[in-house]
């Protein structure tokens, strides 16, 4: 079987998946994840956003447009890589996935991750971090410093959303130079 087979079979899973009840309850539909079944790179996030919720894609609000163009600084386009979110359902009001719910989902990522079997890793946000390695450590201290998942690097860095929230430019200016930095170690990871 194909990969992108593969992948359409789980996505038609996680459109059929009813075990979180809140989540279905308030749901305008699921946000399985998109791009290049065989990428060298993937993306993981939180959850998806109301504009996410919306469309049916990961990464489509502010955050995704900064998503973007990091992933264009790295010199690859959007459908290089694979973005995927630890929750496929947006949870109400945008709040952190719980441990059930993020239970819940692990299947459906740890079969993506397999299918896509990516070179490294990147995971974006505290949440994606804390879920997918079990750790409970906090972004601060775990991003730019390499992890792994099943013998795959993961690089933990900042969400896109973290960095749009910095008010004062010396202060954004500096956490995106420390994702730049995150970005560099994976470039010349997968080279």
């Amino acid at each position: 079987m194909k990969k992108s087979e593969a992948l359409d079979l789980l996505e038609q899973k996680v459109c059929q998946c009813v075990q979180c009840p809140e989540l279905v309850a308030s749901r305008k539909t699921t946000v399985f994840g998109e791009g290049n079944p065989s990428a060298k790179v993937m993306f993981i996030g939180e959850g998806p956003g109301e504009q996410e919720d919306k469309e049916a894609r990961p990464f489509v609000g502010r955050a995704g447009k900064l998503l973007n163009n990091i992933i264009k600084a790295c010199g690859w386009q959007r459908a290089d890589v694979y973005i995927a979110n630890i929750v496929k359902c947006r949870p109400p009001g945008n709040r952190v996935p719980t441990d059930a719910e993020a239970a819940n989902c692990s299947g459906f990522l740890k079969l993506q991750i397999r299918v896509i079997q990516p070179k490294v890793i990147v995971c974006l946000g505290a949440t994606a971090t804390q879920y997918l390695l079990g750790v409970d450590s906090p972004i601060s201290r775990l991003r730019g410093t390499w992890q792994e998942y099943n013998g795959i690097p993961v690089m933990p860095t900042f969400h896109p959303a973290y960095l749009l929230r910095f008010q004062e430019p010396d202060y954004q200016k500096e956490a995106k130079g420390l994702v730049w930095s995150d970005m560099k170690q994976v470039i010349e990871k997968i080279k």
